[in-house]
């Protein structure tokens, strides 16, 4: 669009901040640079009945030149639209502008609002990576030696590295003598059993950990009945996390 500054910003409960700017000649607008909400021009953005704004000339639009962020810039042409996230949530803006005075076209303002559609499914994309950090490998102890693995959700690459990761260095860590591994919460994609399950099993047995599963669901008893690691005699099975922990000797009673 031929302009000096392009930046994404993401609206934060009394700011707004920079999260990805790109200046061509000269940093108008860096990285984590953040303003107040209410002196900026997202919020004329996001309260725009068109979700945008479009001026030629910063400093002489009435909504903004007695802003004070329009002193501090020191720039006029400006273009911003909304961005939304993948669920129609405000998330924050996509803007262009420049030194110079500037009309943008309804073209122009359409082709922002079609990159701010692209960049909607590329925060949803990032959003959903984020959150699966969480769900990581909740390790519950129950005492000296003994935890439950909680395994949840669709397990990716990288997430069975760091499952492999964190439940061997726990083990070496805290010296265990047994993990239950439930795997009520595991979701199979594509009709793949995630190979990450039977290489843990077989490197917690190496390591003269006990392994009991529990949680096997019919759809995960269809695609575990062929792996061969899985079907150690070794490893104990048992339908509810109640019956692992009686098997070891715990028993839960009401008081």
């Amino acid at each position: 669009m031929n302009v000096n500054t392009a930046y994404v910003t993401k609206r934060g409960k009394t700011a707004m901040t920079v999260l990805s700017s790109f200046n061509e000649k000269e940093e108008i607008i860096p990285e984590g640079y953040s303003v107040e909400y209410g002196g900026t021009y997202c919020r004329l953005i996001i309260s725009s009945g068109e979700s945008a704004l479009n001026t030629i000339d910063l400093t002489e639009d009435l909504l903004t030149k007695e802003l004070e962020v329009t002193s501090q810039l020191n720039v006029k042409g400006f273009l911003g639209v909304t961005l939304y996230d993948h669920e129609g949530n405000v998330f924050g803006t996509l803007c262009v502008m420049d030194r110079d005075r500037r009309e943008f076209s309804a073209n122009d303002k359409d082709y922002l609002k079609s990159m701010a559609e692209v960049l909607s499914h590329v925060i949803h994309l990032d959003q959903t990576q984020f959150s699966l950090g969480f769900l990581n490998v909740p390790i519950i102890p129950i005492t000296k030696g003994i935890s439950v693995i909680s395994i949840q959700g669709i397990i990716d690459d990288s997430r069975a590295s760091k499952i492999t990761h964190d439940v061997l260095a726990y083990g070496t860590r805290n010296d265990a003598d047994c993990f239950i591994i439930d795997l009520s919460g595991l979701v199979i994609l594509d009709g793949v059993f995630p190979d990450v399950l039977s290489d843990l099993a077989a490197s917690l047995q190496l390591m003269g950990i006990d392994i009991i599963l529990t949680g096997v669901t019919p759809e995960i008893a269809k695609y575990e009945g062929n792996n061969r690691s899985l079907q150690s005699p070794s490893i104990i099975k048992t339908a509810t996390l109640e019956s692992a922990l009686e098997h070891i000797g715990f028993y839960l009673i009401e008081k």
